[in-house]
């Protein structure tokens, strides 16, 4: 309706019609039709050059501009397709485009900005002037190929600037919009060395340069961006999300890297579903069951703009809000998304964005194509010369409304102006450009183009690595809601992967909106954090981040939250109650202060009193009889021995140290057999007395005093030779016992070599065994006052003591086994004491006229 006004209206220097260039176009839709010949006339009305005629080519383009070197350019002007039949000419024609995906103009008027900017300039590519031929894929992928097939095909080897401009193969081909058809066509195009630079392909697939080896991009990777997604929702502590991803080459390998990457970081996906937009009712229901039976609160939007839109739709219809949206650089700055049917549903939505982008005078060259196309201006103080009506930006065409005027697209129509332009430079580059340039492309573009580097007017660095990728930045962008309803896109942070992996992600400190325009970050966990002392425990059959939380196990502290496995404390310490720390053993050792440790030195100096006392009244009363008899000397060294006896188990009480351990073994077993040894002198004293008496004997002059005393020295040495030998080859030492009690340190004596122990212990037992058997075989042998009874008593009670400590102190743990030795020190030497000395007190003390030489002397019947 409003095509007679446009022509009408254009430039009368610049007609179009049959005889300049005639149109081929395969059935279009009534309303695509029109929109296309607009743009034809717009794009001519810029430019007196003569068109081509295409009649006789495979494939025709759309929109073209002869030139001395022609660009190729692959846009979807048609979202979709279908297959017709036609009589037309007699030959079936196989696709009708339809759903016209206006944005596609808007990318080929960034293409027809670039290529008029440097048409203009004198010093990039002076003297040459760039053409054009753009074609409509109409969404189809054999289509695609089919075209990129039309461009590289040309009558000669290279293009050069000729009378025929358009017989030439193109030298680089801008394009295509999506993955999977710049897959197809990098496939086809790769051994042709024709470079293709797409815009908005993302697929990390395509930096595979074996595959793909001549296509590059001015958009980053979708391998910089799955990675970025997976620190963001790490940075948020979300471990349980869901996925759904678009059913193409970009959603699949998108969401491939982004959940390898998840894995690592510890996050886990309780769903990835697969969805395009042409799926069947069926397929969406599918979705929408997972979902509402699904726990996690979290959804990784993997999707193109055009599957984003059909998808909320259909949430809508099913009323599921209150998730959270993570999206990607396709849909989570589109302004047709955020205003799509259902729009609500992404309210609080975050996610990744092409970095803002200025282009200076590509604004106003789109808003002059729309002018030119519609009769109208923007701008009333604009000075056209006519008089025009103000454009509205929502010009219509049967009907259809547009937003030819939004420019929230700025970045993507950025990164088609930098592909146009690198390969301007890469063409000035290979053309040895100065003042004037050489008018033949001599060398392979594709090479040139992958070492390219220059800035925009505007600054910003254009290059690519090796892999045809350029540096990955991101703005991180939140939706917020504004007072009349639409939607804002706040950017909230940035991400940059050439800084170190821990820098990458930075956020703002900025209040964000979150899904149901919360201003608190959502959880999505399967499992609760698992709290200080606790440990991960899997739960059987689910993935990791499902999990229980187990208390860690004595003797073992988790000192983070969700800690995978608990630590074992220092043999040294133990664990608190609350598992989070571990804590130094209490060191246990038989003290002085404690009551068990009280009661025996108690006991120890009580005995040496006694035993002091009893050699104070032998001393006082050692001319009687009974203190003469059997060897005073004997009595008074058997008292000092015993005296040691009581103190040696002083040694045993205290915390360990290198002398007490060494001086309280070798001081017991000493004592003790200088102890036996007196009472062992004194016994065979006792029979030698009973045997010199007999007719003829002469014992006593072979066993008096003298021999008594080196009788004692000598197994005394025996002893001291035991020890030293001992604390030579292997002495006692401090030890730290931690096997007994498992939250306690047992401060002891090891006993070094065990065999010197129970040697010094089995010659005391030896010595001890032999006083008995002689004491009892003279036990008796007349005499009024028999020594020989009491010493069979003390030795029968010595004997037992030691016989029942061996079990004891084998079996008793840590302080006890030394209570226990002290126990049988004190009981032998009180036995001994009682046993041979107090019925001697006795009789002096208490019994002094039994105190007599006759009363000694009176032998029993």
């Amino acid at each position: 309706m409003y095509i007679n006004t446009v022509i009408n209206s254009r430039n009368a220097n610049a007609p179009i019609t049959a005889k300049t260039c005639k149109y081929y176009v395969k059935l279009w839709s009534e309303q695509g039709l029109a929109l296309l010949q607009l743009l034809l006339v717009a794009s001519f009305s810029k430019s007196e050059e003569r068109a081509c005629s295409l009649m006789g080519e495979p494939e025709e383009p759309q929109l073209f501009k002869t030139g001395d070197i022609i660009l190729g350019g692959i846009f979807s002007f048609h979202s979709s397709w279908r297959t017709v039949e036609s009589s037309y000419m007699h030959r079936p024609l196989p696709l009708q485009c339809i759903s016209l995906n206006f944005r596609a103009f808007q990318f080929a008027q960034s293409m027809l900005f670039a290529i008029e900017e440097i048409n203009n300039s004198t010093d990039l590519l002076p003297g040459i002037k760039l053409g054009y031929k753009m074609y409509d894929v109409c969404g189809s992928l054999a289509r695609a190929v089919r075209v990129a097939l039309s461009l590289i095909n040309g009558n000669e080897e290279t293009a050069t600037m000729s009378e025929e401009p358009c017989s030439g193969s193109v030298p680089a081909i801008i394009g295509v919009t999506s993955s999977s058809p710049c897959m197809a066509v990098s496939t086809v195009i790769g051994p042709f060395h024709t470079p293709m630079v797409s815009h908005f392909a993302t697929c990390a697939c395509l930096s595979n340069k074996v595959k793909y080896p001549s296509f590059l991009r001015t958009i980053p990777s979708d391998y910089y961006q799955s990675r970025a997604l997976a620190q963001m929702v790490k940075h948020f502590g979300w471990t349980w999300v869901g996925a759904i991803r678009t059913n193409d080459d970009y959603g699949n390998n998108g969401m491939a890297t982004f959940i390898e990457i998840a894995t690592q970081l510890g996050i886990c996906l309780e769903y990835s579903l697969p969805f395009f937009r042409t799926d069947s009712p069926e397929q969406k229901q599918k979705i929408i069951d997972t979902i509402k039976g699904s726990s996690s609160k979290v959804i990784i939007g993997f999707l193109s703009h055009m599957d984003m839109d059909v998808l909320i739709e259909e949430f809508a219809h099913h009323n599921l809000t209150g998730f959270q949206w993570i999206g990607t650089e396709s849909w989570i700055s589109d302004s047709q998304t955020a205003i799509a049917k259902g729009n609500y549903i992404l309210e609080g939505s975050i996610g990744l964005a092409i970095r803002k982008a200025h282009v200076t005078g590509l604004r106003e060259f789109m808003l002059d194509f729309w002018e030119t196309a519609f009769g109208c201006i923007f701008h009333h103080n604009k000075q056209t010369g006519e008089n025009l009506e103000q454009c509205t930006g929502f010009e219509d065409l049967t009907e259809i409304k547009n937003s030819f005027h939004d420019m929230s697209l700025m970045p993507i129509f950025n990164n088609v102006y930098k592909a146009v332009y690198a390969v301007a430079h890469t063409l000035h580059q290979i053309l040895g450009c100065g003042d004037m340039c050489s008018n033949t492309i001599a060398s392979d573009p594709q090479v040139h183009l992958k070492k390219i580097r220059f800035k925009t007017k505007e600054g910003e660095e254009v290059y690519f690595n090796e892999n045809g990728d350029p540096a990955a930045k991101y703005d991180i962008i939140n939706w917020q809601p504004k007072k009349d309803g639409s939607v804002e896109f706040v950017t909230i942070g940035l991400y940059d992967a050439s800084l170190p992996e821990d820098k990458q992600l930075h956020l703002d400190n900025l209040t964000l909106t979150w899904a149901n325009n919360s201003k608190q970050v959502p959880i999505s966990v399967c499992s609760g954090t698992c709290t200080l002392g606790t440990r991960k425990v899997l739960q059987k059959g689910k993935p990791v981040c499902c999990y229980d939380c187990i208390p860690c196990a004595e003797g073992e502290v988790s000192n983070t939250t969700d800690s995978i496995t608990c630590v074992k404390c220092h043999p040294e310490f133990w664990s608190n109650e609350r598992r989070d720390e571990c804590e130094k053993k209490e060191t246990e050792f038989l003290s002085y202060t404690e009551i068990m440790g009280t009661i025996l030195t108690v006991s120890s100096l009580l005995g040496a009193c006694l035993t002091a006392t009893v050699a104070f009244i032998f001393f006082r009363h050692r001319n009687t009889p009974i203190v003469k008899a059997n060897n005073s000397e004997l009595s008074f060294l058997l008292l000092f021995s015993l005296t040691l006896c009581f103190l040696c188990s002083l040694t045993f009480i205290g915390r360990p140290s290198d002398w007490s351990c060494m001086l309280r073994h070798t001081a017991f077993g000493i004592t003790f057999v200088l102890c036996i040894s007196c009472v062992l002198g004194k016994t065979l004293a006792v029979l030698m007395a009973f045997k010199a008496t007999l007719p003829g004997s002469n014992l006593m002059k072979w066993f008096g005093p003298r021999r008594q005393r080196i009788v004692v020295l000598a197994f005394t040495f025996i002893q001291v030779v035991i020890c030293i030998v001992w604390l030579i080859a292997n002495p006692p030492y401090p030890f730290k016992n931690l096997r007994h009690f498992k939250d306690k340190i047992i401060l002891e004596c090891a006993l070094g070599s065990p065999i010197g122990f129970w040697a010094v212990l089995g010659y005391i037992g030896l010595l001890a065994l032999l006083c008995f058997i002689l004491a009892f075989l003279a036990r008796k042998l007349p005499d009024n006052f028999n020594e020989a009874k009491f010493i069979t008593f003390s030795m029968l009670i010595f004997c037992a003591v030691w016989m029942t400590f061996i079990p004891a102190y084998v079996s008793s743990p840590g302080k006890f086994s030394v209570a226990v030795e002290i126990f049988a020190i004190l009981a032998s030497s009180f036995g001994l004491l009682f046993c041979i000395f107090i019925p001697k007190c006795y009789i002096i003390l208490l019994k002094p006229e039994r105190n007599t030489k006759k009363n000694m002397m009176d032998k029993k019947s």
